[in-house]
């Protein structure tokens, strides 16, 4: 998965049924069987295999992140 979030496989030739598998937004480890992806808990956006990947992607994510926490406390008061 490298450093992309999300894949899109088609099921298909010409079908619009698509699947989407995660991958950690630090290692890249997708989401399979025995490997559960958290999702950032602020933003409620980003996925990770572990806090140590949660810690290291920090510096990238960080600025992202408080923007869209702000959002989603402001979606959450404005109701």
């Amino acid at each position: 998965c490298g450093r992309w979030l999300l894949f899109v496989m088609m099921s298909g030739e010409g079908s619009s049924d698509q699947n989407t598998m995660m991958c950690c937004a630090s290692c890249g480890t997708a989401e399979v069987d025995d490997i559960k992806l958290q999702k950032c808990t602020a933003c409620k956006s980003v996925p990770y295999c572990s806090i140590k990947c949660q810690q290291e992607h920090l510096p990238e994510h960080e600025e992202t992140c408080k923007k869209r926490a702000a959002e989603l406390r402001d979606e959450i008061l404005f109701k």
